[in-house]
């Protein structure tokens, strides 16, 4: 999830209100220790150059573009043995042929009318050149449940044509040297399980993904070797279900009294699907077929308003609603204590099974990083914009000194703090048990460059933040891969394809021709061993 002016899988900023009254200015705010140990504290000199200044975003990435070509900057050679370094997209962004071999309506109709998409559908062979050009060797990509099942079940048939699809898909990859790494479900799914069921508001939804898993698992599970079971599904529970984003709710959550429920039964049904599925896999096929199955959630580090107490817990309190209440079942078995106090009976009860399931059932996290943020205790729910309203908190970009984690970029209109990263995994490995962790998203937009192309702006961004992965690496935390969002210019579920993201920028105006950035030049540099810079 990208909490900033646009997000690239449910695009609306969870700070846009601050944001769009945001008045631009660059302080670096180095933060008190609250919510992360100051041992192993590695600090971004190049960021942290400036406390009060007028720094702008220019001289801020040159200064970290200027780093990343001093012998200090990590190599590839310097990461783990294995380390997959890799860029994503999803099928719904980029696949296109909407109405076309077979595939049935999803739940997101708005993105199905503009069904040409960059045509990866038609173009797949194509574009698994360009990322052998990049030199990555994993790939994150998903698969279209309605590409696969138009209607979303066994009995209403599976669509040959889908399936060669991603037969196809998948082989072409290896053939080239690049690891599928597939998420199940990105956000999308049949229209047909809404239509008939309330999609994921009805619990017997899971014996469907559990069949459409299972027909991946035996598909694709002979070469496939990384499965994603969902992606973001608290993005889906806060965004759709308590602030009506892209609505699918029956009861849209009321304006007055923010009393909702339905938020909390969808990511309760997503954890048990994830955890059937993950089940699923580990008794039937992990030992054949020797792959791993985890979930993707959004992150990023939440850092007190204040010195106040209240802010102080407030901060703690979001980290545990965002993702606690993902991580703390899979880990622990039970919601975080806050929300079950908070939540009261609003919240699901896991039965004695689903708890001896869900434990275990991730042999990885993948984590979607762009930016971190203040907290702010708000006991009035209806001024809470974008979060919890039961966390009576919520975030904020600046802190009460009216300063800002990093700096502004001004060309993708978000906040560049790679700190945030790296003191989200020493959380992840303090308080769950130092799982295996793949960076599965990280990136920044590119729309307000005169020139989509020349975007050095990203080269900072994504060379800051391979920087913090590796310190985290470094400090104990086992992260075993990262990829860059996106390979290609995507659709964006808010903004069409004015936000640019993508290494290789897709030219409408050009029959859909892929164009290497800046910063695919220099990923690829970077990733050959060639030389580190832009020429």
């Amino acid at each position: 999830m990208q909490k900033i002016y646009i997000m690239s899988s449910l695009r609306i900023s969870k700070n846009v209100l601050a944001i769009l009254s945001f008045v631009w200015i660059s302080n670096i705010f180095t933060h008190a220790q609250v919510l992360f140990p100051l041992e192993n504290k590695f600090e971004l000199s190049y960021l942290l150059s400036s406390q009060n200044g007028e720094q702008t975003t220019t001289n801020t990435y040159h200064a970290i573009l200027k780093f990343i070509n001093s012998s200090s900057f990590p190599s590839r050679g310097s990461f783990p043995t294995g380390f997959l370094f890799g860029a994503g997209s999803s099928a719904l962004q980029i696949e296109g042929a909407s109405n076309e071999g077979g595939r049935g309506l999803g739940v997101y109709l708005d993105v199905d009318k503009f069904s040409k998409k960059i045509e990866h559908y038609k173009r797949y062979k194509e574009d698994v050149q360009l990322l052998k050009k990049l030199g990555v060797n994993s790939y994150r990509m998903s698969v279209s449940w309605n590409r696969i099942m138009p209607n979303g079940t066994l009995k209403g048939g599976i669509n040959q044509e889908g399936i060669n699809f991603y037969n196809n898909l998948i082989n072409e990859l290896l053939k080239n040297g690049i690891e599928p790494f597939v998420t199940i479900m990105h956000f999308d799914y049949p229209l047909a399980l809404q239509q008939k069921l309330g999609g994921f508001l009805n619990r017997s939804i899971v014996r469907h993904f559990k069949d459409f898993s299972e027909l991946l698992f035996k598909t694709y599970g002979d070469r496939v070797k990384y499965w994603t079971t969902i992606n973001e599904g608290e993005v889906t529970a806060i965004f759709q279900y308590m602030h009506n984003i892209d609505n699918m709710s029956v009861e849209a959550c009321p304006t007055t009294g923010k009393i909702c429920t339905e938020a909390y039964i969808i990511l309760h049904n997503f954890l048990i699907a994830h955890a059937t599925t993950s089940n699923l896999y580990k008794t039937k096929f992990q030992a054949l077929q020797g792959g791993e199955i985890g979930i993707a959630l959004s992150s990023g580090s939440y850092y007190p308003y204040s010195s106040k107490p209240e802010d102080v817990a407030a901060a703690k309190r979001l980290m545990d609603f965002y993702w606690g209440w993902v991580l703390k079942p899979i880990f622990h078995g039970n919601y975080p204590k806050i929300m079950r106090k908070l939540v009261g009976n609003r919240l699901p009860k896991f039965t004695k099974k689903d708890k001896q399931m869900l434990k275990g059932s991730t042999d990885f996290i993948g984590l979607n990083y762009y930016t971190s943020h203040f907290a702010r205790h708000e006991s009035n729910k209806t001024k809470v914009f974008g979060d919890n309203f039961d966390a009576l908190a919520m975030s904020e970009v600046y802190n009460v000194e009216g300063k800002t984690l990093g700096y502004m970029d001004q060309y993708g209109l978000n906040f560049v703090y790679p700190e945030g990263l790296y003191d989200f995994l020493l959380y992840i490995k303090k308080n769950y048990q130092n799982p295996k962790i793949f960076i599965t998203e990280n990136g920044i937009a590119s729309f307000k460059t005169p020139n989509p192309l020349k975007d050095e702006h990203r080269v900072a961004y994504i060379a800051a933040h391979i920087n913090a992965t590796k310190a985290a690496i470094d400090a104990g935390v086992n992260v075993r891969g990262y990829f860059s969002w996106a390979a290609f210019d995507t659709f964006e579920f808010q903004a069409g394809y004015s936000r640019n993201w993508g290494l290789y920028h897709v030219d409408f105006n050009d029959s859909l021709k892929r164009i290497p950035t800046d910063s695919a030049n220099w990923y690829r540099k970077y990733l050959t061993n060639d030389l580190i810079g832009l020429n």
